[in-house]
């Protein structure tokens, strides 16, 4: 294990994936959602399968004894990143940022219903924290209704960002069932076909083409993509996903930065207290797991026969 390489793969991947979202930010009045997540899908394949054959795992990785479940966590992955997409050309960046950070707080409740994991008081008390951050950055976007073209927008986009999240805990769930028989390369490969082969249902919906300019932003999304995947895959290999999960925060402040020198967004005190809250809750919750992984892994070697 190297904990330092993990964490420094960590956050090239948390970067990565933030410029990739702020692409897709500054081509969303250019083309629609449907069409943004081909390009992110698509164009992440060539980056994929050439990692993938680097790696030797060409011809075994891809071998999967479960294609209904990559359809199903195809199929809800999709619908995160579509309304994610959304999302982020009706919302200010760090917003639909902070807002994202209730989907693993989300996994935990879903675990709970969906595989039978047993969750505890200390847990479920760190998750309620983090929706009450969720619900006070959503707070003044659904209690502003007002008749104005705006208001129903950002109103909208919090509606939507928010489903985003519900679907991308779902697609976790589905991701915690196919890692028992499937191979991580299987995984992350299957799922950019899917995405790319559903993402043509929004055909008839109208695809624009904008000019060179927006279609180049969107292919460097999709191999910024695939790129931050293979990093964010690769960190798992150098250290424990305790050690390295609690930087997947760092994101809030490059979205804060990138907001605000790109796009000229001011984030509000609600919005920064709010995230605040659903960092908190969701460190709360990866110290926790930390800890208890740390004393069964004592339990078990204290089990073992000693020669």
């Amino acid at each position: 294990m190297h904990p330092v390489t993990g964490i420094l793969l960590k956050l090239c991947s948390v970067t990565i994936f933030v410029i990739m979202a702020s692409l897709i930010k500054a081509t969303a009045d250019a083309v629609p959602p449907g069409q943004a997540v081909f390009f992110r899908a698509f164009f992440a394949l060539p980056v994929i399968v050439g990692w993938l054959a680097l790696r030797g795992d060409l011809s075994h990785g891809l071998r999967t004894a479960n294609p209904l479940g990559h359809l199903w966590r195809g199929l809800v992955g999709t619908s995160a990143m579509g309304l994610m997409f959304t999302g982020l050309g009706l919302l200010p960046l760090p917003e639909v940022t902070a807002i994202g950070y209730a989907a693993p707080l989300l996994v935990v409740i879903f675990a709970a219903m969906f595989l039978g994991e047993r969750v505890r008081l200390f847990r479920l008390s760190a998750v309620a924290l983090g929706l009450a951050g969720v619900l006070l950055v959503l707070s003044p976007r659904l209690t502003a209704l007002g008749d104005d073209a705006v208001s129903l927008r950002e109103t909208l986009g919090a509606v939507v960002v928010l489903g985003a999240a519900v679907c991308a805990a779902l697609a976790q769930v589905f991701v915690r069932k196919l890692v028992r028989t499937e191979a991580t390369a299987a995984i992350v490969f299957y799922f950019s076909v899917t995405a790319a082969c559903l993402s043509l249902l929004t055909l008839p919906w109208g695809w624009a083409w904008p000019g060179w300019g927006p279609v180049a932003l969107l292919v460097l999304a999709g191999f910024l993509g695939g790129t931050g995947q293979i990093f964010l895959t690769s960190a798992y290999r150098f250290a424990d996903a305790g050690v390295i999960a609690p930087f997947d925060y760092a994101s809030m402040l490059l979205a804060l930065v990138i907001g605000y020198a790109v796009f000229d967004e001011v984030p509000t005190p609600t919005m920064l207290g709010g995230a605040a809250l659903v960092i908190t809750a969701g460190i709360l919750i990866i110290w926790r797991e930390r800890a208890l992984g740390i004393r069964r892994g004592k339990a078990r070697r204290g089990m073992t026969p000693q020669g």
